[in-house]
């Protein structure tokens, strides 16, 4: 099937920048806030708008919207741009299936719902059941359904709920022969895993204490500790499992094994790869003894130590140890001394993504040239073939038993919809769960990997997808994206409101910067802390190879990135303003001087370094978004986004860069700032989510000049 473009326009430049001309931005108050950094005074006017709920900062949020919707409404295709982004939506999508009891859980969205729904199978062909459906709880999407894990019986499951979708969750439990939930309610969750006993009677999870008052959107986080809740009984009750009490910024999660006989805890210096293994023996699965020691199995925290599965005594360990590549460990749980592991898969050239212990075996995802590819393993390490995948693409994330002969796999790239498969172990055979199909023809594009070099020589890698045949005059409207952090491996993946813009002729591009995850922990650390700047460099010289090799030039060229990308395209139009046409920076860590002192901001603080650190406040200050503009400089067009209830980078970081950008631009090229409610960080209910990509996209158009025609794509 052929979509035909649905703008009915000349073909003529878009090109609105008049209407720049006559913005009037709300005032925004300049105070006296001077703050002493190591004997350097750093002036902080916008102080004032971390304070989120005074009745100021509401105004001028208020008024800053209603002059980015007046913006924004005058674009002529705005409108047709969100119903051909919605039509491309609109098409079933499906999450990674569990299984737990021997039924299969796992969340689908028929196109449009606000929200995923839960469902359960009792076989693999069998009907699927509704077990909870955010839609008719929460109408409006203001409450977000997040995580959830079902008892070993299968008698009850456990849920997450978060307003607005903040990081903040309240635990419910549901019992899944009603459908109706018990009184149980554990609060103050974050950052946690949910994991049953297998008597099915409770749950581990983990939790901070309860916040200051109206501050638990923007209060600084510690005393994270590890609890068990008994079904029935009041969170009041709920045992103290474990918390690093001198380390009270450090994170502690649980895993039990798949086989209910232990209790792993993994405790993290926060967004530090590097963690320690605990292990608690329950014992008998089905009488576990919640009371047992907690015992040491890996505490140097010189490396990242993942716990994996067991088989029996036997425990798998993926750890970059040694190995920046990262490799595979076994250990006995009963001796777990460094001197007796066992590597069971080495480290190869090839960085590992991720592992599960599934069907007897280990499957493996590698990165290669950030394009995975699926191994599988016998218990010993010895190679046990390879699962074919569709294409050059993306895996994201494993699920299986090691008791079940299937491993739940998804795929996607580009030009993909994202695609659940089962492999069957006894087949040797992948099908889909439920094969995806989305309303855009891909036969007229392409997906290229190409390579630019940073300024120290260094090669990156980067995708980009276009029509096939496309003219390389430097004349093409292009979006450039990048993360760039915490480990975190950018792979190619589809993107359902990508094809809206492939479709007006323009190139959509996703760079591979170091500070990601994409070839080790080497490629990691060359983008962390005092060498952050690298991540900069290398996005910046993709934006030059773009240009150099006829793609774009720098008056269509559009940079996006979000959180940490946020403050990638901060960083990297106040150092190259020159560059770009268009900055996105969406829910973006922009001020680098504050950032750890709300929220989570302290767990960061091993990527970034800590602003009280006078070597590391020196590089801080040296590429801050928010310490970098300059009076009289042309910034790119600008449209910053973000969001009320984020709670991980408080908007407050959004407002203050907003109006630093304001203040000081010196060109008509406009500065917006979207603010959208009910939502946080990460969660967007459907439409919400639809409504902010066309704005974005929408707002590129109209200041990349891009020519819109009606054709046939």
């Amino acid at each position: 099937m052929r979509f035909r473009t649905f703008f009915l326009i000349a073909a003529v430049a878009v090109a609105p920048l008049a209407e720049a001309q006559r913005l009037q931005y709300p005032a925004s108050k300049k105070g006296d806030v001077v703050e002493d950094y190591h004997g350097t005074s750093i002036p902080d006017p916008y102080r004032w708008m971390e304070n989120l709920g005074s009745t100021e900062t509401v105004a001028w949020i208020r008024a800053q919207n209603a002059v980015t919707n007046g913006y924004l409404e005058k674009l002529p295709y705005r409108e047709t741009l969100r119903k051909r982004i919605t039509e491309l939506w609109d098409y079933p999508k499906v999450s990674l299936p569990y299984r737990e009891g021997g039924r299969l859980f796992y969340r689908k969205n028929s196109g449009l719902q606000k929200q995923s729904v839960l469902y359960v199978r009792r076989s693999l062909s069998g009907a699927p059941r509704v077990v909870l459906d955010p839609n008719k709880l929460w109408p409006d999407g203001s409450t977000a359904l997040f995580g959830y894990a079902a008892s070993p019986d299968g008698k009850h499951l456990v849920y997450a709920v978060s307003e607005g979708g903040a990081d903040w969750q309240t635990l419910r439990v549901r019992d899944l022969t009603t459908l109706r939930d018990l009184r149980d309610s554990v609060r103050w969750v974050r950052f946690s895993g949910i994991e049953w006993t297998n008597d099915g009677k409770g749950f581990f999870y983990s939790r901070y204490p309860e916040p200051p008052k109206g501050k638990k959107l923007e209060a600084a986080l510690t005393g994270h500790a590890l609890y068990y809740h008994r079904l029935g009984t009041p969170q009041s009750q709920d045992q103290l499992i474990y918390r690093q009490t001198d380390l009270p910024t450090w994170l502690s999660i649980g895993d039990v094994s798949e086989d209910g006989r232990y209790l792993v805890i993994a405790v993290y210096r926060g967004a530090d790869p590097r963690n320690r293994l605990y292990v608690k023996t329950l014992g008998d699965p089905m009488e576990p003894n919640i009371s047992a020691p907690v015992k040491p199995l890996i505490v140097d925290d010189d490396a990242e130590y993942t716990y994996v599965g067991n088989v029996g005594t036997t425990f798998y360990v993926r750890t970059d140890k040694e190995a920046p590549n990262r490799k595979i460990l076994a250990l006995d749980v009963r001796d777990p001394g460094a001197a007796r592991w066992q590597t069971i898969i080495p480290e190869s050239k090839n960085a590992i993504e991720n592992v599960a212990l599934a069907g007897g075996q280990l499957a493996v995802q590698y990165l290669v040239d950030v394009k995975s590819e699926l191994r599988l393993f016998d218990p010993k390490g010895n190679p046990a073939g390879t699962i074919s995948l569709p294409g050059v693409g993306s895996v994201f994330g494993l699920s299986g038993r090691y008791d079940t002969p299937e491993l739940f796999y998804s795929y996607t790239s580009p030009l993909y919809p994202t695609t659940v498969f089962r492999y069957d172990h006894r087949l040797k055979q992948s099908a889909p769960f439920e094969a995806a199909s989305s309303k855009f023809d891909v036969d007229g594009y392409e997906t290229k990997q190409l390579w630019a070099t940073s300024r120290d020589g260094t090669r990156i890698p980067y995708f980009v997808t276009a029509r096939k045949g496309l003219t390389l005059d430097r004349s093409n409207p292009t979006l450039l994206y990048g993360y760039g952090g915490f480990s975190i491996s950018e792979t190619p993946y589809y993107r359902s409101d990508v094809p809206a813009w492939l479709e007006l002729g323009g190139v959509y591009v996703t760079a591979n910067m170091r500070g990601g995850g994409e070839y080790g922990e080497a490629w990691h650390k060359a983008g962390m802390l005092d060498k952050k700047q690298n991540v900069f460099d290398d996005f910046i010289a993709v934006a030059e190879a773009l240009v150099r090799e006829g793609y774009t030039s720098p008056e269509h060229l559009a940079i996006l990135g979000g959180s940490n990308g946020g403050l990638l395209v901060g960083a990297a139009m106040t150092q190259r303003p020159d560059l770009f046409a268009v900055a996105l920076p969406a829910v973006g860590v922009l001020d680098m001087l504050r950032y750890d002192k709300f929220t989570g901001g302290a767990l960061w603080v091993s990527e970034y370094g800590s602003p009280s650190d006078t070597a590391a406040f020196k590089y801080l200050r040296a590429y801050s978004p928010l310490h970098n503009v300059r009076a009289g400089t042309c910034y790119p067009a600008t449209m910053v986004t973000t969001s009320d209830h984020d709670d991980r980078v408080v908007p407050s970081h959004s407002y203050k860069y907003t109006a630093a950008l304001q203040e000081a631009q010196g060109c008509d090229k406009p500065i917006l700032l979207r603010v959208e409610t009910m939502t946080s960080h990460g969660y967007r209910p459907t439409d919400k989510r639809i409504a902010e990509l066309a704005d974005q996209w929408a707002f590129a158009i109209a200041n990349t000049g891009m020519k819109i025609t009606e054709a046939v794509p």
